[in-house]
């Protein structure tokens, strides 16, 4: 116990020595971060410490103590450059992002797109956003949105992009990155799901049920309870009660909303069927002008990155340094690059704020191909 008393004291004495050459090394950076200021040069210089890690990797002789100095110093200039970041912030040297604050989106005369038809879960979403007598339209696909959005046939549109119980939509994601449109609002609710039928339909009759695949997976129990009804997928939940006025037959229902079911004048036959009580659904609010409302509070970005250890690590110590929490990440296969992967990141945040631009400003010199989704605020409707 003596013996390992006297090494931890050994240790002791060594670690103040080392933060006593962190806080002189740091205090040189500080006069790095000045020189730089002064002469306008950017501070992640990838060529000078790529030297400088096969440099420090000469030291030392094993291949641990090599690994282990070469993390050491990749942690060390990773802090000189958040320091320097900091420094750049203070004197409001961070850069303009190129959004425009603006007071309020315009609700009223606006047009806007979903995706479906009339009846579903995306329609809900935008006339919660939007308003009930908004100018509307619907579109096929998710594609067909983002194009009508790119080419001026409408000013926003409202999608899915997350749901609390299948996750994400990848598809978004993607579109996200292909098309020039930015999130500026989000609109959470509730996705309860009903039994609709004819009216006068009893569950004796019903010997198949139509929805999307999803909703099929989300009432799960409810359906399991009864074997004898065929379970058939259809490309949403309005589509399935649009279905069942169309073919007048009251042996088919349909798993879909009670605005579905009230806007196709169907019976609820059985309400609250999901598995998961809470389930919801996050839309977003796209539109193709670099806007963000003064009080929006969330922000979306993309970023690629080197294939190499601790990469993902030093680009989210941006958050860390700057006190922003990071409220989700994700990442996304790139599209004809085997094993190579784009990251989405949502955080907490304006882009009027310091420390926001001083962490944009450190990922966009340090990542691959940065692109800001869009900074705004989260509405949530309730039931």
């Amino acid at each position: 116990m003596e013996k390992l008393e006297d090494l931890r004291q050994q240790l002791d004495k060594i670690d103040k020595e080392l933060v006593k050459l962190y806080r002189q090394r740091m205090a040189v950076c500080n006069q790095v971060g000045d020189y730089k200021l002064e002469a306008g040069k950017a501070v992640f210089d990838r060529e000078r410490e790529n030297e400088k890690l096969q440099e420090v990797a000469t030291f030392v002789d094993c291949a641990f103590d090599k690994k282990a100095v070469r993390d050491v110093f990749l942690h060390l200039m990773s802090l000189s450059r958040k320091l320097q970041y900091q420094k750049l912030s203070a004197v409001g040297s961070t850069g303009r992002l190129p959004f425009i604050p603006i007071d309020s989106l315009d609700l009223e005369s606006a047009r806007v797109v979903f995706q479906g038809v009339e009846g579903s879960y995306g329609q809900e979403a935008m006339q919660c956003y939007f308003g009930k007598n908004c100018n509307s339209y619907s579109v096929r696909t998710f594609q067909n949105a983002f194009t009508a959005i790119d080419e001026g046939g409408a000013d926003y549109a409202v999608l899915p992009i997350e749901n609390s119980s299948m996750g994400s939509v990848r598809e978004i994601y993607d579109l996200l990155v292909e098309f020039e449109n930015y999130i500026v609002g989000e609109i959470v609710i509730p996705i309860s799901h009903t039994l609709a039928g004819l009216p006068g339909t009893r569950l004796t009759d019903i010997e198949q049920v139509y929805s999307k695949a999803e909703a099929l997976m989300q009432t799960t129990k409810f359906l399991d309870a009864h074997p004898k009804w065929q379970q058939i997928s259809v490309v949403n939940t309005a589509i399935a009660a649009q279905k069942i006025v169309q073919d007048n037959d009251s042996s088919k229902a349909a798993v879909c909303s009670a605005y579905a079911a009230k806007r196709y004048h169907l019976e609820i036959l059985q309400d609250q069927i999901n598995d998961e009580p809470d389930n919801s659904t996050r839309f977003i609010v796209i539109t193709n002008q670099k806007v963000f409302l003064k009080k929006a509070a969330k922000i979306s970005i993309c970023f690629e990155l080197e294939n190499k250890s601790g990469s993902l690590y030093h680009l989210l110590s941006h958050f860390i340094y700057n006190d922003l929490n990071m409220t989700r990440i994700e990442s996304r296969p790139i599209e004809g690059r085997a094993w190579e992967y784009r990251f989405f990141v949502d955080f907490e945040g304006n882009m009027a704020d310091v420390g926001v631009k001083s962490a944009i400003r450190g990922l966009r010199e340090e990542a691959k191909n940065l692109k800001i989704l869009g900074n705004y605020e989260t509405c949530i409707k309730t039931i």
